[in-house]
């Protein structure tokens, strides 16, 4: 029997993973910008997105039966 992972799961992988991405992008847009408050927002509005399309993207994978790609390949 193979286990799917959770909604959990994939929410908490979603935002552990957004934090760092998100971070990142602030990161660069104060340095191009010079402006906080534009790479906060910047990193807002990015953090959403992203986080709505990688939980999309997760819960696809979610869909295809494990070994099945391996065996495709195969």
């Amino acid at each position: 029997m193979t286990e799917k992972e959770s909604r959990l799961r994939s929410v908490l992988k979603g935002l552990s993973w957004r934090v760092i991405a998100t971070a990142t992008i602030i990161v660069i847009a104060y340095y191009k910008t010079g402006d906080v408050s534009l790479a906060l927002e910047i990193g807002g509005i990015e953090f959403i997105i992203k986080f709505l399309l990688y939980y999309g993207h997760e819960r696809a994978w979610q869909m295809v039966p494990r070994g099945r790609v391996r065996k495709i390949v195969e």
